[in-house]
């Protein structure tokens, strides 16, 4: 069965920050920038718990009118942030694979 994976990397300026990938690879959610890798493992913790809740996503518009969505925890903090999409179908796509990979335990610690 294909999986999706979250990938955590540390930047150049010492920060920590993970992505989750689709099976095909696609990046579908990004979070922020933390100070330290627990507390980037700790988001990543909060996506998958919250990515199964259709509740927890705020889709919103670029400054150039392209859609995107926010995925939230139960305490309203932005976790993730998608990509601009071209349209409203393949931003809901986008919500409905962040809802299927979120809460894969598969990481890969990109600093190891």
């Amino acid at each position: 069965m294909a999986t999706g994976h979250y990938e955590l990397k540390k930047s150049s300026n010492g920060q920590y920050h993970f992505t989750l990938k689709a099976s095909n690879g696609e990046i579908i959610l990004s979070s922020e920038m933390y100070a330290s890798k627990a507390s980037a493992e700790n988001g990543i913790t909060s996506v998958q718990a919250n990515a199964p809740d259709a509740v927890q996503f705020e889709v919103k518009s670029s400054s150039d009118h392209k859609p995107y969505f926010v995925l939230k925890a139960k305490n309203h903090q932005v976790i993730g942030t998608s990509q601009l999409y071209s349209s409203e179908s393949a931003m809901k796509n986008g919500i409905q694979s962040v809802m299927k990979y979120g809460p894969t335990r598969q990481i890969r610690d990109l600093n190891a």
